[in-house]
């Protein structure tokens, strides 16, 4: 890496780290902090997810914050952690890591712990698309864990109550799910209202159209009707329903909620 830019990353570097300190003795929410340096991580380093963890001496969660590029990044973060790190924790002990995974989409992953004292209450987690690797950055990310660790201990967050996760993580999903599924409503409903009024205007002057174009013209109307309705339940998403789809693919369950099993 040229000079001037590996100048530039340790600048930004020196700013993430300065604003989780500065947030320690700001008075900021603890989750506030660990998203803003979620966020500056995941830009810094080129991860697609990242996720801080807290819990209790039973390893049940007592906070959880997640940044990712896609809802789907943030789903595989999250099975990585259910599936692979939490169980190392329980049965081997596990403190930190950096694994590399192959296959038709090569990820790297990382896990450091936080700390107070000897006592690990957390860990700060990521996944970096692509086959390389992520040791390279691994005295910022260790500097980064220690950070967190201590603005989370001078802001009360490492003695919490605890909370639901499974709940909090629905609640995420949701969140996500719902923005993305407003901003696809909003961009299909603006050429949905041109098409769907200039067909009703051309219905209205029937004595002009032939029938073969009315019943055309009708089927365009009814399909743009339809669209308009799908629209309008994306929404009204008030509960996080998915369905397969096809090959193992799954898509967001649109079935009325009152006839949902």
């Amino acid at each position: 890496m040229p000079r001037e830019n590996m100048e530039k990353k340790e600048f930004r570097q020196f700013e993430i780290m300065r604003d989780i300190a500065l947030s320690g003795v700001s008075g900021r929410e603890p989750q506030e902090t660990a998203e803003a340096a979620l966020k500056g991580a995941m830009k810094l380093v080129g991860l697609s997810a990242g996720m801080l963890s807290m819990w209790d001496d039973n390893f049940t969660p007592i906070l959880t914050v997640t940044h990712s590029e896609t809802l789907q990044e943030r789903e595989a973060l999250l099975q990585l952690e259910e599936e692979l790190f939490l169980s190392l924790r329980r049965k081997r002990h596990l403190v930190s890591a950096y694994l590399s995974f192959g296959g038709e989409k090569p990820v790297a992953t990382f896990t450091l712990p936080l700390r107070k004292g000897d006592k690990i209450f957390g860990a700060v987690m990521g996944v970096q698309a692509g086959s390389g690797s992520l040791v390279s950055d691994g005295e910022f990310l260790e500097a980064l864990a220690a950070a967190l660790s201590l603005t989370m201990i001078a802001g009360g967050a490492a003695e919490p109550k605890a909370v639901d996760i499974a709940a909090q993580i629905r609640k995420e999903r949701l969140d996500a799910i719902t923005e993305i599924a407003t901003t696809i409503a909003h961009e299909i409903n603006n050429p949905l209202t041109a098409v769907l009024g200039n067909v009703q205007l051309l219905l209205m002057k029937r004595n002009d159209l032939d029938e073969e174009l009315k019943k055309k013209l009708k089927v365009i109307e009814e399909s743009a009707l339809r669209i308009k309705d799908v629209t309008q339940k994306l929404i009204s998403i008030t509960q996080e329903r998915v369905t397969e789809y096809i090959n193992g693919t799954k898509m967001i369950d649109l079935t009325d909620e009152e006839k949902a099993p």
